[in-house]
């Protein structure tokens, strides 16, 4: 057992590890610590910039869940952008499961606009949790001001029997409509998604207080048997 690893152990929840279990289908309940976030937020902090992190960082495929959080967490922090990409080039092929997916989201892509050419790289990657991260990421960072109609379409060609990934697209749209409706709706008047990423992405827009009751109610008509 490494360092690290017994300092995670040192800090698990058995109840809580038992709680993720439930919520992470496929994932083995062997290879799950239990270590709440918050805590793995500040070991990661704690860990940052130190020698111990760096062989961390290298040592690819980790053996639990929580070390892939804070492997996660760890890169989120990284300001030197070029570097990033490199890490995550190494590390996005490792992830499995969509609340690591979701965890890693880094800080620096704000200042860096050139980013989207990588986000459609990630998007037509063959491995499930990159395409939902770069899904993930054209949804955070370029659904405001740095916005193009044509981002909808990139989301909408994306093809998937993968669940987490169909659950992204709908995630994307359900925000686009709250953001962007105008250029959004139309996808849906015009049933350009399958039925269920279509009638999932409506139900969640529905659930959102961003998008008005006016447009609640339009959205409604428009779901699809």
């Amino acid at each position: 057992m490494t360092e690290i690893q017994k300092q995670l152990f040192a800090m698990q929840d058995v109840p809580y590890r038992d709680f993720q279990v439930k919520l992470i289908p496929g994932i083995d309940p062997e290879h799950v610590i239990g270590v709440r976030t918050p805590a793995l937020r500040s070991f990661a902090k704690q860990l940052a910039k130190t020698p111990e992190a760096e062989s961390f960082l290298h040592d690819l495929p980790h053996t639990y869940f929580d070390e892939n959080q804070l492997h996660a967490f760890l890169l989120s922090a990284w300001k030197d952008y070029d570097a990033l990409l490199a890490e995550l080039e190494r590390f996005l092929p490792h992830i499995d499961n969509w609340a690591t997916c979701d965890q890693l989201s880094p800080k620096v892509f704000a200042k860096h606009p050139e980013l989207i050419g990588e986000i459609q790289r990630w998007m037509g990657a063959a491995h499930p949790y990159t395409v939902r991260f770069g899904i993930g990421m054209l949804m955070r960072w370029y659904l405001d001001a740095a916005f193009q109609p044509e981002y909808l379409e990139w989301v909408a060609a994306v093809e998937s029997d993968e669940y987490y990934v169909n659950m992204m697209r709908a995630w994307y749209f359900a925000t686009a409509l709250a953001k962007q409706y105008d250029a959004a709706v139309g996808y849906f008047e015009t049933h350009r998604l399958d039925t269920w990423t279509h009638n999932k992405a409506i139900q969640k827009a529905r659930e959102s207080f961003r998008v008005s009751d006016t447009h609640k109610a339009y959205l409604q008509t428009l779901k699809t048997k």
